[in-house]
């Protein structure tokens, strides 16, 4: 079947370069929002080989990723394998990719400085924010070190 299909080196879903060399799986895991088990979910529903070359993708079958990349929810999947459950604005259940995943982050933090949560407030000054000690790691600056005597 891969015999008689055209071999891409580069392969662009989702407004990201994929290497065609790399397994159909680790490719769509390269797209930012993406993973390993979500990228296998996807190939699996639509019923491709999850480990056959990403650069012997046809062109029907990179529009059909790229349908399905772009809007994960219509695929069923069950809602824990989803970015972003219980979206602030909406409440709905969403999967973003890409510049999107990161647009959202950022506003979810700046929320979160604007009404001074606790982690707003880890966030602002710079410290962790996931209850991970600080006594001797995450520090920023020069290292302090002890100074021999001759």
């Amino acid at each position: 079947m891969a015999e008689n299909r055209q071999f891409k080196y580069i392969v662009r879903i989702a407004g990201t370069d994929i290497n065609g060399k790399l397994k159909l799986v680790y490719g769509l895991s390269e797209i930012k929002g993406i993973g390993y088990a979500t990228a296998l979910a996807i190939t699996r529903l639509l019923g491709m080989d999850p480990f056959m070359r990403t650069g012997f993708l046809t062109e029907s079958e990179i529009r059909k990723l790229e349908e399905i990349v772009r809007d994960i929810t219509q695929l069923g999947l069950p809602a824990w394998m989803y970015n972003r459950r219980k979206d602030y604005e909406t409440g709905k259940d969403k999967h973003l990719i890409g510049s999107e995943l990161i647009f959202h982050a950022r506003r979810d933090i700046e929320r979160e400085i604007r009404i001074a949560s606790w982690r707003g407030v880890r966030h602002r000054i710079g410290l962790k924010v996931r209850g991970q000690r600080t006594r001797t790691t995450g520090r920023l600056g020069m290292t302090v070190g002890v100074k021999k005597k001759r």
